[in-house]
């Protein structure tokens, strides 16, 4: 996703998928330390300005009220990344009522309940959606939405559409899969062919230098696709954040499969994306734009 370009930010996935996963401490650890103090080498709690809750489903956490309250009293800007099944919990509207995020961005995979349920292999998936959704709506909370658009469901592209400007929301559409954070390549068969479209040519990122990831077991990598060389935060606290920055440098260098590239210069992904892509086998025209689309 498309975020600030301001430096210090931090995106935590609370759990790995969603409605299940293991239970964390590390984002209380990192906000109450990059928070209390500057350990040496790492910038102090004001460089931290904007955090990002995902998963999965980052509110099925039972640490989730206690992380964003630790976060929203520090000052920052937090955003959440939801499906929406647990927005209309009470004591999760209660909260964020109370303490109104930067911007909450549900992700709608359809525009009808059989497409929605269908997309998401869940039942139901559809009426929890839609209840978070107008309740958090009825509480006036920033609402945003993220259409994914796949092979399942682009005969409602334009459908999903209409339902973002029926709720006056504004929103963001996503067509390209990446392969699974294990390395699958399963999800790159729900892509819908028709609405592939040519990235801009990658001109660089300030992954790992103005803001970083950190996952479930407390791995702090440079971003959610770079996770080569991760740092163990509850082995190194914060202070192996200083790290991260030679680390970027490195991982964005062309190399494996994309030694010696001739067109680097216009790859329109970067190289931890395509090392990602390769280990998959996905197929060149998926990720190397060099090659025209099917061959």
């Amino acid at each position: 996703m498309d975020m600030p370009s301001d430096p210090g930010r931090v995106d935590h996935a609370a759990q790995l998928e969603c409605e299940s996963g293991a239970v964390t401490r590390v984002a209380e650890l990192a906000l109450l330390e990059l928070g209390a103090g500057e350990p040496e080498g790492v910038q102090g709690p004001s460089a931290l300005l904007w955090l990002q809750l995902t998963g999965g489903e980052p509110m099925i956490d039972k640490l989730f009220p206690e992380t964003y309250r630790r976060a929203h009293e520090l000052g920052m800007m937090v955003e959440i990344l939801t499906n929406g099944s647990r927005l209309a919990a009470p004591k999760n509207l209660t909260l964020l009522t109370e303490r109104p995020p930067n911007r909450i961005t549900l992700s709608l995979y359809g525009a009808t309940e059989e497409s929605y349920d269908g997309l998401t292999r869940r039942k139901g998936a559809y009426r929890t959606f839609m209840k978070g959704l107008n309740a958090a709506r009825e509480a006036g909370l920033p609402l945003d939405l993220a259409l994914i658009i796949t092979r399942h469901n682009a005969h409602e592209h334009d459908r999903m559409r209409a339902f973002a400007d029926q709720y006056a929301l504004p929103y963001r559409e996503y067509t390209h899969m990446s392969p699974t954070i294990y390395g699958g390549a399963e999800t790159l068969a729900s892509q819908a062919l028709d609405y592939l479209t040519d990235r801009e040519p990658f001109r660089g990122c300030n992954a790992g230098h103005t803001f970083f990831h950190v996952d479930p077991h407390g791995m702090a990598s440079i971003c959610k696709v770079g996770r080569d060389n991760a740092i163990p935060l509850l082995a190194e606290g914060v202070e192996g954040l200083s790290r991260l920055d030679g680390i970027a440098d490195s991982l964005m260098l062309r190399t494996g499969g994309c030694s010696g590239c001739q067109l680097s210069g216009t790859c329109r992904v970067c190289r931890p994306l395509a090392k990602v892509y390769q280990e998959a086998k996905a197929p060149l025209h998926i990720y190397c734009q060099h090659t025209a689309k099917g061959n």
